[in-house]
C-alpha cells in the first residue's frame, strides 16, 4: 500500500521514464503520442491499417487498438489507480474471435514497507503463469530486477557511475554485462541546453551495438547515429546518422539521414486542429501521409477557471 507523497513521487519519476528497457514498467501519456490539451481520443490511419487511443482526464493512455482489418486487431487496456500502473492487459483478436493462447495479463504489486518494490505476475487468458519481475528501488532509482519463470530465474544488476559529471548507468544479466547509458549535459547559466546519450548493447558480455542520440534544452531529439559492432577491428563504426530539425513550435519539419555518404532528406508538412494538435501529417518527397481524428473532453465552466 502506498502510504505518503514521497513514495507517490518515488513511482512516478522512476518507474516510469522514457528510454527504459523492455524488461522495466512503462506508462504513456499524450506528450508520447504528440498530443496536447484535453484530448479524450485519437484515431490515426496508417498505411497498414488504423490505431486508435483512449486517454483519461489525467492524459493517461487507457486503451490502444491496432486494427489491421475489420476482424484482426490487438487491443491493450492499462488500469491505474492515482495514476499508479496496476493492471495492463494484451488482447489479440483474429476474426473477430480473441485468441487467448496469446492474449496477455500483467498485474502489478506495491510493497513500500521499506524501500520500494514492485511485482509484475504475467499470465495469459488460458490461466497459465508466463513470468514474473520483481523490481527493487533504493531512495531514488531502480537497482535490481529479479525475472522468473519456468524455465529459471535471471538477475539483472543495476549500477550508477557519475565521472566528471557524466552519468553512467549500467545493465548486468547474471553477471554479464548487458547495456550501459551514458548522459552528459552541457548546462548554460544553470539551463540545460544540450543532452547527449550513448547507449551500448552487449551480447553475451560482447560489444554489439550502440546509438548516441543528442537532445535539445527542449529535450527535442536533433540527432541519432547507429554504430555498429566490428568484431575483428573491435571498434564502434558509424552506420547511420539522422538529423532532426524543428520549428519554433517545436514541430518536425524536416529529417535528414546519412548512411555511408548516401544522403536523404524528408520535409514534413501539417494541418491542425482549433486546439493545436496535427490532424494531417504529409511527409514529402514520399507523399506519404497520416491523418489523425482527435475527440476531446468536454470541461466545466469550474474547471476552464482554474
Amino acid at each position: 500500500m502506498v502510504k505518503n507523497y514521497t513514495v507517490l513521487f518515488l513511482i512516478a519519476t522512476f518507474l516510469f521514464p522514457k528510454g527504459m528497457t523492455a524488461q522495466e514498467i512503462q506508462i504513456f501519456t499524450l506528450e508520447d503520442f504528440d498530443l496536447k490539451g484535453n484530448v479524450k481520443t485519437s484515431l490515426v490511419s496508417t498505411s497498414y491499417g488504423k490505431e486508435e487511443y483512449e486517454f483519461n482526464e489525467e492524459g493517461l493512455l487507457t486503451k490502444s487498438i491496432t486494427r489491421y482489418n475489420d476482424s484482426d486487431y490487438d487491443i491493450t487496456l492499462y488500469k491505474y489507480s492515482k495514476g499508479i500502473l496496476l493492471e495492463k492487459r494484451l488482447e489479440n483478436y483474429r476474426d473477430n474471435v480473441i485468441d487467448k493462447s496469446t492474449s496477455l495479463a500483467s498485474f502489478y504489486t506495491i510493497d513500500s514497507l521499506l524501500n520500494l518494490k514492485i511485482t509484475e505476475k504475467i499470465v495469459s487468458y488460458t490461466k497459465e503463469f508466463l513470468d514474473q519481475y520483481e523490481y527493487f528501488y533504493t531512495a531514488d532509482s531502480i537497482f535490481r530486477i529479479i525475472h522468473t519463470n519456468n524455465s529459471g530465474i535471471d538477475e539483472t544488476d543495476i549500477s550508477y557511475t557519475d565521472v566528471r559529471g557524466e552519468q553512467t548507468k549500467t545493465y548486468n544479466l547474471n553477471g554479464l554485462i548487458q547495456k550501459s547509458i551514458r548522459t552528459s549535459v552541457k548546462k548554460e547559466k544553470d539551463s540545460v541546453v544540450a543532452r547527449n546519450v550513448l547507449t551500448k548493447k552487449f551480447l553475451d558480455g560482447e560489444p554489439s551495438s550502440a546509438l548516441e542520440e543528442t537532445f535539445d534544452g527542449a529535450n527535442k531529439l536533433v540527432s541519432a547515429t547507429q554504430f555498429f559492432h566490428n568484431a575483428r577491428s573491435k571498434q564502434f563504426a558509424k552506420a547511420e546518422t539522422v538529423t532532426y530539425f524543428y520549428d519554433e513550435k517545436g514541430m518536425l519539419l524536416k529529417t535528414k539521414s546519412d548512411k555511408s555518404g548516401d544522403v536523404e532528406e524528408k520535409e514534413y508538412v501539417y494541418q491542425f486542429d482549433e486546439k493545436g494538435n496535427w490532424i494531417k501529417e504529409i511527409i514529402i518527397p514520399d507523399n506519404t501521409y497520416k491523418t489523425r481524428s482527435i475527440s476531446y473532453f468536454e470541461r466545466t465552466e469550474e474547471a476552464k477557471q482554474e
